[in-house]
């Protein structure tokens, strides 16, 4: 099934999908033609970066939360995006991946090393002992998906933790609400993220605090037992019944957030 594009010529299933890729990787900020990775798949696929930042704005207009958001000027999704897009919904980690594969593709035929920035991030890595069954190569594949999902959870938070507001992309970490060996389908699914600080990140994998399904953030009471200690009640303690800062795209799904305020105690109910 194929679409017809700005330029007036059909826009593919796969085209499409490698254009699904980068509207993952950046911010709602950066879908305009000036974009260097807007500019390189432009070229890739033959078309004008305009035609491509179209795209993906089209592709946003599918996104509850953008449109919430007042933004103007979308609507001009095609039944191939709406298709793709509701796939993504229903099986996340199984469409992220294909779109990755689309667009690894287009970058092997033009002699281009694909997501160039997220290998950056893998090359120090030291696969452990390999375990039975397992290659080298699949460790490795892991740390890309893993920089997948950090990259999706960062474009959508702005880089900012959502309990803190500290902006800073080396400084924040995309954390899985629902841990990466408990749901494998939902593994690159931002909307199974959340962006925190190193601290947060620690406080919520450990659960000392989690995150309500209505977002307000709860600290254990091991924790509000502390209150005499300075540093813990600005730091965590004063957080209590606050809001989380939703990100532009992709909120975290509440049934991810219930399953782990009901893991660490915070909810009644089974996991």
């Amino acid at each position: 099934m194929a679409t017809t594009g700005a330029a007036g010529t059909n826009w593919t299933r796969p085209q499409t999908l490698a254009a699904l890729h980068i509207y993952l990787q950046l911010p709602f900020g950066q879908l305009h033609y000036r974009n260097p990775k807007i500019k390189q798949l432009a070229d890739w696929i033959g078309r004008t970066p305009s035609s491509v930042a179209l795209k993906l704005v089209n592709l946003a207009s599918l996104d509850p939360q953008i449109v919430a958001s007042g933004r103007s000027g979308m609507g001009n999704a095609s039944a191939l995006d709406r298709q793709i897009w509701s796939g993504l919904q229903a099986h996340w980690d199984t469409v992220a991946l294909e779109a990755a594969a689309e667009y690894e593709r287009l970058a092997v035929a033009q002699g281009v090393i694909a997501d160039a920035d997220l290998l950056e991030e893998v090359e120090p890595f030291e696969p452990p002992p390999l375990e039975p069954g397992r290659t080298r190569a699949a460790l490795v594949q892991v740390r890309v998906n893993q920089a997948r999902f950090r990259k999706a959870v960062l474009a959508s938070y702005n880089a900012t933790c959502c309990v803190s507001g500290l902006r800073h992309d080396k400084l924040v970490i995309a954390s899985h609400i629902v841990p990466w060996s408990q749901d494998t389908h939902n593994r690159l699914n931002p909307q199974n993220g959340l962006c925190l600080s190193a601290l947060h990140d620690r406080a919520y994998d450990q659960g000392l605090m989690t995150v309500l399904p209505d977002f307000t953030i709860r600290v254990s009471p091991t924790l509000r037992a502390r209150g005499d200690d300075p540093f813990m009640a600005d730091a965590l303690l004063r957080f209590d019944g606050v809001a989380i800062t939703l990100p532009e795209r992709f909120r975290p799904a509440p049934e991810f957030l219930r399953r782990h305020a009901v893991r660490f105690g915070f909810m009644g109910g089974a996991v």
